[in-house]
């Protein structure tokens, strides 16, 4: 049987090269979250989908380990990644890394349908130049991370792919998908509801004006329960439990807390987008192509979706620029842009060299995040001198200086303290009164000895018993 690997104009068939970046990304795949960028996040998603397998499965009330004394029952996404997580820990035990694999899966199928759309909307080249741009880019590395950020837009590429098909057929499966995918990818993350534009670009006249209706109906539908999910179920769980819940900022303030710091905001968009400054430059030549062509259509999604993106940028304040994933949902527009640059381009040669010069640049400034450093290694020894000192129930305090990071490696409970609050006693005689009975303190970051009681030492750790 012959398998034909390239497509009609010639290229490798995007399914090759969708499997092959799959598989370059299950390069240590089983990694424990040591690596530097953004561990103390996907730690923080790994608590819930541990706590739903070993403390309480109800949907509704995901809970991480930095309890402060309480449950630990916090306001945060739609914790579909981590509940998908914890039904495969039902069948075959916990693992951290089944939350990396399930996302790398499911934003792997979501670049298919990406690609799909772009082909059935505009045209093959497009696509294909399209999707490698998205592969190279933030995505690249993202995708492998237990965090939901492409998750939740590969499921809004879905919904609108089914979206097309319905405004083609109005057959009722594809408005269902369509509804239930753009809907989980609303809840997974908010950011994904910069979909929406592509919504209105995907009808045209010749459509019956009742299927027009009932995508928009669909569409409203999903933004109301996303609204109740984020500004009504999580501030109550804050209210009631007592755990922060990051509601964004007001508008004018974040704004403002942008322009404090322009050169961090632009850095998201200049290099964070495809880590790659090429991309940047060819990103930048192919909006002042689509104007000089007047190119209208494209020219108004771009805009539109910059308008809307610039609406969650001011949300979130100064948070946009601290963590550069926060520019993930505005990347696939600007794939588009190029990959419709790409196409016009007559010479393959120049076309090929320029995908090859950011393929690997984006790759040399990313590889690293498939690997852990040595230095880190010695945070896996924390579970076993947990279990050899600690009650598997008994609360604890780490310095983790904000990242909870040790806290879960640890397997505990407890308190994440900064490193001044180890010499403040009012601190922790606070921890001690809400049930913390050890203080583990990490020697790399904090190496004075504290007038405890010492029931462990190592190169790397000592452990303090608190007492009243």
């Amino acid at each position: 049987m012959d398998i034909n690997f390239k497509n009609e104009d010639g290229y490798l068939k995007i399914e090759y090269i969708i499997g092959f970046f799959f598989l370059l990304r299950l390069i240590g795949i089983t990694n424990a979250p040591l690596e530097i960028a953004h561990n103390w996040r996907q730690v923080t998603g790994l608590m819930v989908a541990r706590n739903f397998l070993e403390v309480d499965p109800t949907f509704w009330f995901p809970r991480v380990d930095e309890t402060n004394g309480l449950t630990g029952i916090i306001g945060m996404e739609f914790p579909l990644l981590n509940y998908l997580h914890y039904l495969i820990s039902l069948a075959f035990d916990y693992q951290h890394w089944y939350g990396r694999l399930i996302n790398l899966l499911v934003s792997s199928i979501g670049i298919y349908f990406f690609y799909k759309l772009i082909k059935d909307k505009l045209n093959r080249k497009t696509a294909f130049f399209s999707t490698i741009f998205l592969l190279g880019s933030i995505w690249f590395i993202y995708s492998r991370k237990m965090m939901p950020d492409t998750f939740s837009m590969s499921l809004g590429f879905i919904g609108l792919y089914y979206c097309m098909l319905y405004l083609k057929n109005f057959k009722a499966k594809n408005y269902t998908l369509f509804f239930s995918f753009i809907l989980l990818a609303f809840l997974s993350k908010i950011s994904a509801v910069v979909c929406i534009v592509g919504i209105p670009f995907l009808m045209n006249d010749v459509q019956s004006k009742k299927s027009r209706i009932l995508v928009i109906s669909g569409t409203g539908v999903a933004l109301f329960i996303c609204y109740l999910w984020y500004f009504s179920w999580n501030p109550h769980l804050s209210e009631v439990y007592g755990s922060w819940y990051n509601s964004g900022t007001n508008i004018p303030s974040g704004i403002s807390a942008l322009l404090d710091n322009v050169p961090e905001t632009l850095k998201r968009f200049y290099f964070s987008s495809f880590q790659s400054y090429i991309a940047f430059i060819v990103l930048v030549v192919s909006i002042i192509s689509i104007v000089i062509r007047k190119q209208y259509q494209m020219l108004m999604f771009i805009i539109a979706t910059l308008f809307l993106f610039g609406l969650y940028m001011a949300k979130s304040g100064s948070i946009f620029y601290i963590h550069s994933y926060y520019i993930i949902p505005i990347v696939p527009v600007f794939a588009i842009a190029i990959g419709h640059f790409i196409t016009s381009i007559k010479n393959s040669y120049i076309a090929f060299s320029i995908v090859s010069l950011f393929l690997i640049e984006s790759m040399a400034n990313q590889q690293h995040d498939l690997f852990t450093k040595e230095t880190e290694q010695y945070k896996l020894t924390l579970e076993k001198i947990a279990s050899d000192h600690i009650g598997d129930k008994e609360l604890i305090a780490i310095n983790g200086n904000g990242n909870p990071q040790e806290l879960y490696l640890s397997h505990r409970k407890g308190f994440v303290l900064n490193n001044e609050d180890l010499l403040n006693e009012t601190k922790i005689k606070s921890i001690i009164e809400k049930g913390c009975k050890y203080l583990i303190v990490n020697i790399h970051t904090y190496n004075q000895i504290l007038n405890y009681k010492v029931i462990y030492r190592n190169k790397d750790y000592l452990i303090y018993e608190l007492e009243d």
